[in-house]
């Protein structure tokens, strides 16, 4: 079983999309038992919030299923012994992991966006998944995840 763990700053937003965007990817694929996904923050600021509205929305107009009892949790370091890939949303993420990770010295840490060509990655080059807190756009957000989550089911085989 394959773990994987989406991260970003608040884990209200692009994490959470990530993480049911993939769960539904996973699913329409009958793959259901070969991962365990999970997401969460680096910061503490939303820590017991739900998922953000116009996320949700997104994810919903999609059709993409969600977890509504999803509350935002903070990465510890036994997350990162636990799982096998943190796929963080920007360079700034990476940043907020070195106290966690202390240095990602098992390669774990990658950027989502590294997936967006499956034929041409490099860990951590990947440009940055875009924050719909600051821009408003979830719809873009949403395009860019979907990209991401399809080209990493790729690079894992699938």
């Amino acid at each position: 079983m394959k773990k994987i763990l989406f991260v970003c700053h608040g884990n209200i937003c692009r994490s959470p999309m990530a993480e049911f965007v993939f769960k539904d990817l996973v699913a329409k694929r009958g793959l259901d038992k070969d991962f365990y996904i999970r997401s969460a923050a680096t910061s503490s600021e939303e820590i017991g919030n739900g998922i953000y509205p116009p996320a949700a929305y997104e994810l919903g107009r999609n059709n993409v299923r969600i977890d509504k009892e999803k509350r935002a949790t903070r990465i510890t370091r036994n997350d990162y012994i636990e799982y096998d890939m943190i796929i963080v949303m920007e360079q700034y993420n990476i940043r907020n992991l070195r106290d966690v990770a202390r240095f990602d010295p098992d390669n774990k840490i990658w950027k989502l966006l590294d997936f967006d060509n499956p034929n041409d990655i490099v860990q951590c080059a990947g440009e940055d998944i875009s924050d719909p807190w600051y821009h408003g756009n979830f719809s873009k957000t949403y395009e860019e995840i979907v990209r991401g989550c399809k080209g990493l089911l790729e690079y894992l085989g699938y």
